[in-house]
């Protein structure tokens, strides 16, 4: 029984009981010191750790030429880049939303009005490009003639299916290139609208017979080949414009990039992906 096991514990004589306390004196006592020396040794200063990306919000009208260059980017201004690409328009949407970001890539209104609204910082602002907008056809499918407004409406309108981006900003100059050439009508039929980045891939999978796009986003997708520029009557030219956020948290990183956009060594990279520097576009000008 429970009550036959109490009788049998020994108890300590009166000097075990003085020594039991000193003990549990001297136990209190480091408790005490160990709890007084706890916040010294786990806190600490509260600073936030040097960022180790920078991150970009860009265009889609650059992303090739970007995504060529981030190697030598990353090399040049100390920092890995976190790329998000989508169209200049959506990009601009989500800054206003309280997205987080260091540099946007995206067209030189929408970027003036981040300034105005004091998400982009003034004296960050820097031009980077232009693209014009061309035609592009899935590899190897026979070519045509599209150097004159002519022959690039001829094209259209034998064409089964003309893919473009919904939202993107070549949409402009293609609306009012079918409008000049009178067959605007005649294309709603066979227009396939598709999202950020979509259209040119959509024609080298087969899914549409023809995109038209800036050329920037039609030369890095495999299995497409490029007609040429819309002809200069009814060509138009998007322009891309970077700028730093006015909360980035590496400024010197941030203008390290938009230097390097700018600066004329960039230019022959940008020139292979269908994009003419604004570093040499000024000067010829």
């Amino acid at each position: 029984m429970f009550t036959d096991r109490v009788r049998h514990i020994p108890c300590p004589g009166p000097g075990g009981l003085k020594a039991s306390g000193y003990r549990i004196v001297i136990y209190r006592i480091l408790a005490a010191v160990l709890l007084a020396a706890a916040p010294a040794c786990t806190s600490a200063p509260d600073t936030p750790p040097a960022p180790t990306e920078l991150r970009v919000l860009s265009s889609n009208g650059v992303r090739s030429v970007v995504e060529e260059l981030q190697p030598e980017i990353e090399r040049t201004i100390g920092r890995a880049l976190s790329i998000e690409f989508s169209t200049a328009a959506a990009l601009k949407t989500k800054i206003e939303g309280g997205e987080a970001f260091d540099v946007a890539i995206l067209t030189p209104a929408l970027i003036d009005d981040l300034i105005a609204q004091g998400k982009v910082a003034a004296n960050s602002r820097t031009d980077v490009a232009r693209a014009g907008v061309g035609v592009g056809i899935r590899q190897g499918a026979p070519a045509a003639d599209i150097s004159t407004p002519d022959a690039l409406k001829s094209m259209l309108l034998k064409a089964q299916s003309v893919a473009f981006t919904a939202d993107g900003q070549s949409r402009t100059t293609i609306d009012r290139a079918f409008a000049q050439l009178g067959i605007a009508d005649a294309m709603r039929a066979k227009t396939v609208l598709k999202g950020p980045g979509e259209a040119p891939a959509a024609v080298a999978a087969g899914e549409a017979e023809v995109v038209v796009t800036l050329m920037s986003e039609i030369l890095p997708v495999p299995g497409l080949q490029l007609l040429g520029p819309l002809p200069e009557a009814v060509q138009g030219y998007v322009s891309f414009t970077a700028g730093r956020s006015a909360n980035a948290r590496d400024a010197d990183a941030a203008n390290a990039l938009l230097r390097y956009l700018s600066d004329p060594a960039a230019a022959a990279a940008m020139k292979a992906h269908g994009l003419d520097a604004a570093a040499v576009d000024a000067g010829t000008r």
